[in-house]
């Protein structure tokens, strides 16, 4: 213990074995430690190097800068969703993307939990408020699809709104396709024990324990839940008109530079220097939710 407060050791049900993780423990034990970045079937045993993500960061940061002028002169549309279970390394992703990009038409939308007035509405309504105009980029940090993760693992919606959901959202995303919106959502896939990993990182560093909540801590035991709830929601929400594009993200690193790799090569913009661009590493970033809903 680091501060005096009551335990919150958790017993873990990790394939065969019962585990015992305690988020508060300064200690990150060794069946976290080494298993942490293979977690999830990551098809590496190394972390990308500092030197090479930060070179390669860099030139992609300035395709993007070109996209943003590209957008303001014709007007164009980009939203991207990011998705994923906690400590996937969504805002990362995010921040990496638009650090360069002007804020004024570069925005991240965090929505807090819906007022009383909010919950009264239809449901998309709160979202459309905050999509793009002309020449804007906007990146959601999580989005509707909360309702077909967090909301009914949590109990916070009934069964009869996530089936509602599941029926409405393909036709939804058809309507802002067809509106002619560049439309990406991201799923950012780590595995359990790199979730546990980042739970204690989070715990243990003074400027990021605020990102640990005590909803983190009640989803511990849902891991199963959550999965199950992700690979219908990949399965029955990935259409022609709004894929789905899965990132395994246990090494942060790999995962931002494809995920801009994968906008950039997606957009015509002016400019365009794909040798800057690069390639995508189809090990990291794949655009057939199929090869992931059946990883363990």
């Amino acid at each position: 213990m680091t501060d005096g407060t009551e335990s919150r050791a958790v017993e873990l049900k990790i394939g065969k074995d019962t585990r015992v993780f305690d988020v508060d423990d300064p200690e990150l034990p060794d069946w976290v430690k080494d298993k942490a970045l293979e977690s999830g079937g990551f098809p590496y045993d190394k972390k990308m190097k500092t030197d090479d993500y930060e070179k390669e960061l860099k030139a992609l940061q300035i395709e993007l800068v070109k996209v943003q002028f590209w957008l303001q002169k014709t007007g164009q549309r980009v939203m991207a969703l990011f998705e994923g279970r906690d400590a996937a390394g969504k805002g990362g992703a995010i921040s990496a993307t638009r650090e360069y990009m002007n804020p004024r038409s570069a925005r991240t939308v965090a929505l807090s939990k819906p007022t009383e007035t909010e919950r009264g509405q239809w449901y998309f309504q709160r979202y459309i408020t905050h999509f793009p105009a002309a020449g804007e980029f906007v990146l959601f940090d999580r989005s509707w699809y909360n309702r077909a993760g967090v909301e009914p693992v949590m109990g916070f919606c009934t069964p009869e709104q996530y089936e509602q959901f599941l029926d409405h959202v393909p036709r939804f995303e058809k309507m802002v396709a067809d509106e002619k919106i560049h439309f990406f959502k991201f799923w950012l896939d780590i595995g359990r024990e790199m979730q546990l990993k980042r739970f204690h990182d989070r715990r243990h560093d003074p400027l990021h324990v605020w990102k640990l909540s005590p909803m983190d801590i009640a989803a511990l035991n849902k891991w199963d839940d959550y999965t199950a709830k992700r690979n219908r929601m990949l399965a029955e929400t990935h259409t022609d008109k709004a894929p789905w594009t899965v990132v395994l993200a246990n090494d942060k690193r790999r995962a931002r530079t494809n995920i801009i790799r994968h906008l950039l090569q997606s957009l015509d913009y002016e400019g365009k220097d794909e040798k800057a661009i690069g390639s995508i590493d189809r090990d990291i970033l794949m655009t057939d939710p199929k090869k992931v809903i059946d990883r363990k």
